[in-house]
């Protein structure tokens, strides 16, 4: 007897989840861009009991954003990633822009000035900072470079002949070009020659390269395996990359730098909340109090609008809009 072969086969198609990664993906944003709005996504479809989005509306997605806003009472600036992600669901995986979705009210972020050190303040912290970071923390104050922008840098990023560092993919994408400071040079060829033991150990036991952006690792197979692009403070350890499965070695973690400015901060006896951002903020504030041009900083910084960069003439160590108190002239 022939078995019985149904009029059609019904092939599930990939989990919605794997649909949020795959268009994340396609679209090169970050690791954390891709692992924040599956987050979202996954609350928002708790939330409401389990269902789909495409049963959902304006309505569910409204009351998703106040139940944050108000009994969990999250910043403003994560309630909009949440929504962003909402969007990204409905428009980049979902394919439905419906009239809606330019409705939704987005939360309000409160305007606040940045946390600045001076410069005192900044030589204790950088005192005291342990020797594992402490490259890394003078080179966010001495190039204004993010964190992330600091630890990605690779070998041939550096150019200790222009004095210049190139950053790669910055903050929407965008390369641009910081300066090397002088008092650095030294101590950054001494963490490259320790790199270089790491890269060479590496070679000898035949691992896999470092990773490559995008589709560089198709179009150069054998790039991720040369010196040029390893990483400039590479990882001690290896760990597995979270898309590829690949055991590899991957840059220093963040989390050791954020964790040891905390401390740096507490041994230096700093009374204002420090960040590792702290010191970008500080570079900035220092170069408009030294009399650069804003338009230079506003590059330096990779700022695509002046008027981010515009609130660092806010806090600088002028007083409260470089205004003499009457009562100091009384």
């Amino acid at each position: 007897m022939k078995p019985d072969i149904p009029d059609k086969v019904v092939v599930p198609g990939p989990r919605l989840v794997d649909q949020v990664r795959a268009a994340v993906r396609i679209r090169h944003y970050s690791i954390r861009t891709e692992e924040a709005y599956v987050h979202w996504v996954v609350r928002y479809i708790r939330f409401n009991g389990m269902r789909h989005p495409r049963e959902m509306g304006a309505r569910e997605v409204t009351a998703f954003l106040s139940h944050l806003a108000v009994e969990e009472d999250i910043a403003a600036a994560t309630q909009q990633q949440a929504l962003s992600a909402l969007l990204f669901l409905y428009r980049q995986v979902l394919e439905l822009d419906l009239p809606w979705l330019t409705d939704l009210v987005r939360p309000k972020k409160p305007a606040r000035l940045p946390t600045v050190l001076n410069r005192d303040e900044v030589k204790r912290l950088l005192d005291v900072m342990p020797a594992g970071q402490a490259l890394m923390a003078r080179l966010l104050y001495g190039t204004g470079m993010r964190l992330m922008e600091c630890l990605r840098l690779r070998v041939k990023d550096v150019d200790f002949g222009r004095g210049e560092i190139l950053v790669r993919e910055g903050k929407g994408a965008k390369d641009r070009v910081t300066m090397l400071p002088r008092t650095l040079e030294g101590p950054l060829r001494e963490q490259l020659a320790r790199a270089r033991v790491l890269f060479e150990y590496d070679q000898e036991r035949g691992l896999p390269g470092v990773y490559l952006p995008h589709a560089l690792e198709r179009k150069y197979p054998q790039a991720g395996a040369t010196w040029p692009w390893f990483w400039v403070f590479p990882a001690a350890g290896l760990s597995v990359d979270p898309r590829s499965g690949i055991e590899r070695r991957h840059h220093a973690h963040e989390k050791a730098l954020q964790r040891a400015m905390k401390e740096a901060a507490r041994r230096a006896g700093l009374a204002k909340p420090v960040s590792v951002h702290t010191l970008r903020h500080s570079f900035a504030t220092h170069l408009l109090d030294a009399g650069y041009d804003i338009r230079t900083v506003q590059e330096l910084l990779g700022h695509a609008d002046v008027l981010t960069t515009m609130i660092y003439t806010h806090v600088l160590n002028r007083g409260g809009r470089g205004v003499a108190s009457p009562l100091d002239r009384a």
